[in-house]
């Protein structure tokens, strides 16, 4: 029965290139990008056309008129179909595509296609229900996500980068960014379907966004704390203690997500190191600040004298292990104080040594485009 499938989508996905081939071009389609799209949202659920998924990027790179044929292919390639492997596939391509951080995506707003109440009609209604669920989810969080980044680009176009948001602002755009992460814990598959090797696939383009989404978290929080310490009142110190508390009940959702994909063999996943319990003490500063006590000298101390501010840290550091061999791992864990600038400095150069496609050997290419370098973890609220 499955040959019988493969042989269909096979049939399916030739038909549909030639129709594209033959189609006329307009400033709404590419033939040449149509089949690209096509290719790269196969029937097949052994393997993903990396090929054709970065002539993709390529040609959204190269200029921003291609993305209206692009949206147009991908868009009319997701309401036709019916097979959870093609939608989730367009998915990752999607996804992809809010990767390549052009403005001409950032400001397209919602996604063009609907897949919330997605149904597979090639498989067993028991059977299809892990995968309907997982493309749903998925769905669900490039959605949200899209219309967060079209928000974000707005703001940004009308009040220019100079002008700096005020706390509340950045208080709500945390929130915001904890219903991002919220969405993204929800993407995890069945049991039915967690060794599925496309599956596995979408989980690796989730772990690579989620540890995106928590790190730009992790800094804003670190710069909403200062501020509230510095110039908040209780109304801000309020909203600001709402969000220290919902992330510390992240961080051991968190902590289970990740074991839970390594668990199903998530290859990014086994990169991420144990995630460490967030800290009372904020949130008893904060405690302090609604309750009226005034305490805001003792909460800044004496580290504003060379406006400096002190925060507790604790490391977690991936470096070599010399007696497991030249690729072995360790997590390191250290405790102590460290005195950071008041303007805090995160280097973007370093972010997770993510892995490549597992279906494309002969490629080193991930459907959803990064740049991999070593040495870095998952950074925790805890490391300030």
């Amino acid at each position: 029965m499955r040959l019988w499938q493969r042989l269909a989508g096979a049939l399916k996905d030739k038909n549909s290139v030639w129709a594209a081939q033959l189609s006329r071009r307009t400033s709404f389609r590419n033939p040449d990008l149509e089949a690209a799209v096509i290719k790269a949202t196969s029937h097949d659920r052994n393997r993903i056309d990396c090929k054709n998924v970065q002539r993709v990027f390529q040609w959204v790179r190269t200029s921003p008129l291609y993305l209206k044929p692009l949206i147009w292919a991908l868009t009319m390639r997701m309401q036709k179909t019916r097979s959870w492997i093609v939608a989730l596939k367009g998915l990752m391509l999607m996804h992809g595509i809010y990767c390549c951080d052009l403005a001409a995506v950032r400001k397209m707003g919602r996604l063009p296609f609907d897949l919330t109440h997605f149904c597979d009609e090639h498989l067993d209604p028991y059977k299809a229900f892990a995968y309907d669920a997982f493309v749903r989810s998925y769905f669900a969080y490039l959605d949200q996500k899209s219309a967060f980044v079209c928000m974000e680009f707005h703001k940004q176009s009308k009040h220019g980068k100079k002008t700096e948001e005020t706390l509340i602002e950045e208080l709500e755009k945390l929130q915001a960014m904890q219903d991002l992460i919220d969405m993204l814990l929800r993407i995890k598959p069945d049991h039915l379907n967690s060794r599925e090797g496309l599956i596995l696939e979408a989980m690796d383009c989730v772990i690579v966004e989620l540890f995106d989404v928590y790190s730009k978290f992790c800094k804003g929080i670190a710069r909403a704390l200062l501020r509230i310490y510095d110039i908040g009142g209780k109304m801000e110190a309020s909203v600001g203690l709402k969000v220290l508390q919902k992330a510390a009940i992240h961080s051991g959702q968190l902590s289970i997500y990740f074991d839970f994909c390594r668990e199903i063999g998530v290859l990014n996943a086994s990169q991420c190191p144990k995630m460490e319990r967030f800290p009372e003490g904020y949130i008893q500063d904060l405690d302090r600040i609604i309750n009226g006590v005034d305490e805001k000298e003792n909460l800044k101390g004496d580290h504003h004298e060379e406006d400096k501010a002190i925060v507790p840290c604790v490391n977690a550091i991936v470096c070599k292990d010399e007696h497991k061999g030249a690729d072995g791992l360790k997590t390191v864990i250290t405790e102590k104080w460290e005195v950071f600038d008041d303007q805090i400095v995160f280097d973007d150069r370093t972010k997770p040594a993510f892995s490549t496609n597992p279906f494309e050997d002969s490629y080193t290419y991930s459907i959803v485009p990064y740049h991999a370098v070593h040495n870095q973890v998952l950074p925790d609220l805890i490391s300030f």
